[in-house]
């Protein structure tokens, strides 16, 4: 079966390494593949500028309208979702795997000041990032709607606090059988599920 190009989008602290465990169980059946590195500055980069430079950098790689899939791990999964509702991403978007992500915030990142690490403050629970996706959820529904959206948690997650804050509000629901936040991603079980997902034809 063919697919679009597949982009995947690594979270704050993290590089395009990330996934090197997830490129490696793919072997090459979603190429091409479009991993961006994202420079946080170690957080110093409020979301709405990661997210302006990941559209760029889907724009340079694809085009304006080549369809795509995604998935964002952790802070990725929340720069992918605002592309989708802010960037017209919905318009290109088949499949949205979000993993682990704060999409509902985190008491992690409760204490952070803004004027100090705006990316982590932006995924405070209740952070002024996140109620402008939730309005706009909303308002415009169907953008999140159209597509195949699958969310990936894990129960036991000390990052994104509490762990049923990170999924989305609309598409299928999964807990991983991992105990950490980043075994999400390099545990080879947690490694071969999402594997499946991006493997599957759209809508199975």
């Amino acid at each position: 079966m063919s697919h679009p190009p597949l982009v995947l989008i690594h979270g704050l602290w993290d590089t395009p390494q990330l996934f090197n465990r997830l490129v490696d169980r793919l072997q090459g059946r979603r190429d091409p593949l479009v991993i961006p590195y994202l420079n946080h500055g170690l957080g110093q980069v409020a979301l709405d500028e990661l997210t302006a430079r990941l559209n760029t950098g889907i724009i340079e790689a694809l085009g304006s309208d080549q369809p795509l899939d995604l998935l964002g791990f952790s802070m990725g999964g929340l720069l992918a979702r605002a592309w989708i509702q802010e960037h017209g991403g919905h318009r290109r978007t088949r499949r949205f795997v979000c993993v682990g992500s704060p999409q509902r915030g985190t008491l992690v990142a409760q204490w952070m000041p803004r004027a100090l690490l705006p990316s982590i403050a932006d995924m405070k629970i209740g952070s002024a990032f996140l109620r402008r996706l939730a309005a706009e959820h909303r308002r415009q529904p169907q953008r999140l709607q159209s597509i195949d959206c699958r969310s990936f948690y894990c129960p036991f997650d000390l990052m994104v606090v509490p762990s049923w804050l990170g999924v989305l509000p609309v598409g299928s629901v999964q807990a991983l059988p991992v105990h950490s936040h980043e075994a999400l991603i390099k545990d080879p079980n947690a490694v071969a599920i999402l594997a499946d997902t991006l493997l599957a034809g759209s809508g199975s």
